[in-house]
């Protein structure tokens, strides 16, 4: 299943780095060598610890001049995630840059999970939770993590 907002229509070949990323599997998709099947592990002391992240990450044409695309497949509570999965990192706007590797793109997307940033939020419902009882919107994305993202 393809979530909306994702792009999918992709057709030169690109390959992921041979070097594994740590807590994470990518494997291009067997149909579309634009399109990877991402898996991230939750990090440890993280509110999504325990989880089993699916996401899809996508090369523009451009790529790597313009930056790529990623989205979580499963549910988040997350501020810089909206109710599509897509994510919201600086590297994916003003601080993109043509020699970020994909595994840098990972790696940050990682990182997000145990990082969020009410201050610059994707999901408008959720960054006010963040600010004003952070105890309480780790709870809920722990609760969702558990929800959503266990055994997949």
């Amino acid at each position: 299943m393809r979530r909306r907002g994702c792009r999918q229509d992709y057709k030169k070949p690109r390959h992921l780095p041979a070097e594994p990323v740590p807590g994470m599997k990518a494997e291009p998709d067997g149909s579309n060598a634009r399109y990877f099947h991402v898996v991230i592990a939750g990090p440890q002391d993280s509110s999504s610890e325990g989880g089993t992240f699916k996401l899809q990450l996508f090369l523009p044409e451009e790529y790597p001049v313009a930056a790529r695309e990623v989205c979580f497949m499963a549910k988040i509570y997350h501020p810089n995630v909206d109710k599509l999965g897509r994510i919201c990192l600086d590297i994916s706007k003003d601080k993109w840059s043509p020699a970020l590797q994909i595994r840098t793109v990972l790696l940050w997307s990682q990182a997000l999970l145990s990082a969020p940033n009410p201050d610059d939020p994707l999901a408008n419902d959720k960054p006010e939770q963040w600010k004003t009882s952070k105890a309480q919107a780790t709870e809920t994305a722990r609760a969702r993590t558990w929800l959503h993202a266990i055994n997949m």
